[in-house]
This record gives structure tokens, C-alpha cells and sequence, in this order.
């Protein structure tokens, strides 16, 4: 089902025949969504997922060791399906210095080398190009690079901004997610000041460290504090790639997701679409084979918390 705005949807939301609602999408049509279910005479789950900006923390040794490296890696992360991921790069964070400016140079550079894409609507793309013009019409930001302009319509055209730390602690505008191929560099004076902006993060799906073993000190100071920012920490990868496995979480706390205590993606997700029955004392011709005293399935199972098989 096709539509502008947010009607078709809270219609499906509001239908009595609904159960339960899964959402990739914008904060605000997430949350129109969540209050339509909630005003329901039966109210019912959203699970949504809304925004993020997925921050990377650029840690001093792996910096100065392979930066050139590293912003290869953020590039490519950053402008694959024209940044269109949820788990996009939108925001980097390193000490200030000559490692960061090498990494932002190399990272410019490759931003501009970056050939425009087709968005998926006109609509995103319009949204991609206001979240950009508002970043770069911003005082506290400066512009250090845009990529190769488009020949057709409803192209992305990369960008990459930067900005202190103090400026970002100070305008929480700085924290919107552009949803597209758009990034903003914090230059921090000192662990203090990253700490302070890992703290002042709302609630993200990932949150990444680029780091070598001379890093492990001041990642486990961060790592306290990101575990409580977001669903999935990573080291020396880019959140851009998710494997649909058992061990993988996509959530994290509001705004990034709506129940922080669920998955979208790996095989724990169906448990959002699942609620628990308590089966007392029914005879076991009443009850499913998996549930029977004698195991017709031959399944392993825990019984009295116990493992079997």
C-alpha cells in the first residue's frame, strides 16, 4: 500500500484486526504510529525503528596507525545505497590533532571522489537534501566535503561536515539524523570531551570503536557508557553490515527503536510477535507434541531448567 503521508498507516494501526505493528521509518511517523496503537480501546505493541546516527569513536592509536585506512572504510560505509541504511555512519568522534585532520582530509577526499546514487523516493530525497542544507547553514559547522552532483533526478550527493565537540554539546539540532549519505566529524580537545558527547547521545541501533590494543584503556572507559547507548557495539567494523544470525541484536533504546528490549533483525525477532502460554496440569492429549512428558519430537528442551537432550 502506497501513500504520501501518514494516513494509510495509522488506519492499519487503528483496524481492530491488527495485533501488533513492526516500523522502519522516520521518529515521527514512529511515534504518530505508537500513539495511534496507544488510543486504541485495545491497545497493541509498535515495534519501531526510528532514528539513529550510529556514531563511530575514532580512538587516538588505531588513528594515527591506519587512519588513511579507516576513512576508506567509513567512506564506502558512509555512501553505500546512497547512505540509505539505518545503521548508517552519520557521526564520528576524535581527538583533535593531526591523526584526526589526516583521517578527515583522506575521508574528504574520498567523499569527493563518491559518485552520486538514486534515492529511493522522491520524498527521502527531499528529506536527505533539507537535513543537509540545515547542517550546512549552520554556524557551528563547517563543510569538508561534498561529492559528485547528479545528472538525474533525486540523486544523493555525499557530504561530510565537521564540528567541535562544544558546539555539538551545546545544539542538539547537531544530533538529527540526516537519513542519506551524510556525516558530521566532533573534534574533541580530550577523553573528557568524548565522554561528555558519548553521554549527551540519545539512543542509537550501533555504536562503533576503531581501535588497536594501545586503545584498550580508553575503550573500556567508553564501553560502559555505550552499552546503555546502544543495541550493538562494534570494534573495527562498520555497522553497515548486519549478518541475520542468533548472536545479532538490531535495537537499542528511543529513539533509535521503540522497546529497547527487542530485536528487528536475528532469530530472537520473533519473539516481539510472540506471547507466552502457561499450560497447568492439562493431560498430555491436549497438548502440543513439543510439550509432552515423552518428547515425541525427540527436540532437546530445558525441563525444570534443566537441559534435555
Amino acid at each position: 500500500l502506497f501513500g504520501s503521508g501518514r494516513e494509510i498507516g495509522q488506519a492499519l494501526v487503528a483496524d481492530p484486526r491488527i495485533q501488533a505493528v513492526g516500523f522502519t521509518g522516520s521518529r515521527g511517523g514512529g511515534t504518530a504510529l505508537m500513539k495511534t496503537a496507544q488510543a486504541r480501546p485495545q491497545p497493541i505493541p509498535v515495534y519501531a525503528e526510528m532514528s539513529s546516527i550510529n556514531p563511530v569513536f575514532l580512538l587516538p592509536e588505531a588513528l594515527a596507525a591506519r587512519g588513511p585506512a579507516i576513512a576508506e572504510g567509513f567512506a564506502g560505509s558512509l555512501t553505500m545505497g546512497a547512505g540509505q541504511f539505518c545503521t548508517n555512519p552519520g557521526l564520528l568522534i576524535g581527538l583533535s590533532g593531526p591523526s584526526l585532520d589526516a583521517f578527515v582530509k583522506a575521508a574528504g577526499d574520498a567523499v569527493k571522489g563518491s559518485a552520486a546514487q538514486t534515492m529511493l523516493t522522491p520524498g527521502i530525497h527531499a528529506a536527505y537534501q533539507d537535513g543537509v542544507g540545515t547542517l550546512a547553514a549552520n554556524p557551528r559547522v563547517r563543510e569538508i566535503a561534498r561529492g559528485q552532483e547528479g545528472a538525474g533526478p533525486h540523486e544523493c550527493q555525499a557530504a561530510l561536515f565537521a564540528a567541535s565537540a562544544s558546539d555539538f554539546l551545546s545544539d542538539e539540532a547537531l544530533q538529527a539524523e540526516v537519513f542519506g549519505a551524510a556525516s558530521l566529524v566532533i573534534e574533541c580537545d580530550d577523553l573528557a570531551e568524548v565522554k561528555a558527547v558519548a553521554e549527551a547521545l540519545e539512543g542509537q541501533l550501533t555504536a562503533t570503536l576503531q581501535m588497536d590494543d594501545g586503545d584498550l584503556a580508553t575503550a573500556k572507559q567508553l564501553l560502559p557508557l555505550l552499552e546503555r547507548k546502544a543495541g550493538r557495539v562494534l570494534a573495527n567494523g562498520w555497522p553497515t553490515g548486519v549478518e541475520v544470525c542468533h548472536a545479532m541484536v538490531h535495537g537499542g533504546p528511543y529513539p533509535a527503536t521503540s522497546d529497547s528490549r527487542t530485536t528487528s533483525v536475528g532469530s530472537a525477532a520473533i519473539q516481539r510477535f510472540l506471547r507466552p502460554v502457561c499450560y497447568q496440569n492439562l493431560p498430555a492429549g491436549l497438548l502440543s507434541e513439543a510439550l509432552q512428558d515423552d518428547n515425541p519430537l525427540n527436540v532437546s528442551r530445558l525441563v525444570d531448567g534443566q537441559r534435555e537432550l
